[in-house]
């Protein structure tokens, strides 16, 4: 597991694709975070939004694209190998729980780090971390890592994730707010499953959303441990 979770961490460090997120991240956390100040003079915010403020650029960003980067850089996670048939090897030296566990753990700590270094700037400004805020956004991160895990498990070719994760990433956002301030009866209980929810509070709820992940992680190791590779 932990081999396959360094191959994949390390591999997510040497793509194009990563480097331009990376640089997205850093980028949007070194700008709101400076201009910060800037937002406090124009917009008329309670002490809480206020005292956050810092964090507004990286987390809109990873609300509205987080989807997206996530699931372009790994949609193809499980179904590259098994389209390669580099998948029969993988199974022949471990179980099949390890390589969907050890894809999760490198892609996980891919994004990890990437939002330690991006916080370590907001707190350059803010002179602060915070833990709480910091703790919602992996909460968040690990859901789009799961969901993207388990689209990877359920198609088998690449090349339709990949499609399918452009449109996912840009249309999930917005159908999961949407669901969550909805009056509609028939599809507000949906929210419950969405981690928009559980984020708009300002409480540990957010816990609930790891569970979530996990429950779709678990599914999609259940699904892969019946495929024929």
């Amino acid at each position: 597991m932990y081999v396959i979770g360094k191959r994949e961490f390390m591999s997510l460090f040497k793509g194009v694709k990563s480097l331009i997120v990376i640089a997205i991240l850093l980028v949007t956390s070194y700008y709101s975070a400076k201009f910060a100040n800037f937002l406090l003079s124009g917009i008329e915010l309670s002490a809480k939004e206020a005292e956050n403020i810092h964090t507004v650029g990286l987390l809109g960003l990873l609300l509205l694209l987080g989807q997206l980067f996530i699931t372009g850089l790994s949609h193809d996670t499980i179904n590259r190998e098994t389209h390669e048939r580099t998948m029969r090897f993988l199974v022949t030296r471990t179980s099949r729980t390890s390589i969907v566990l050890g894809k999760f753990l490198g892609i996980w700590l891919f994004w990890f780090i990437c939002l330690i270094i991006s916080f370590l700037i907001i707190s350059m400004f803010a002179q602060k971390i915070d833990i709480f805020i910091f703790s919602q956004t992996m909460s968040l991160v690990t859901y789009q890592i799961s969901l993207t895990i388990l689209l990877s498990v359920l198609i088998p070719k690449p090349g339709f994730t990949m499609f399918l994760g452009i449109v996912l990433g840009l249309s999930f956002p917005i159908l999961g707010l949407w669901v969550v301030f909805t009056s509609n009866v028939w599809v507000s209980w949906t929210k419950f499953f969405t981690p928009f929810y559980y984020l708009e509070r300002e409480d540990f709820s957010f816990l609930v959303i790891f569970i979530v992940a996990g429950i779709m992680l678990f599914f999609a190791n259940f699904i892969f441990k019946r495929r024929e590779c």
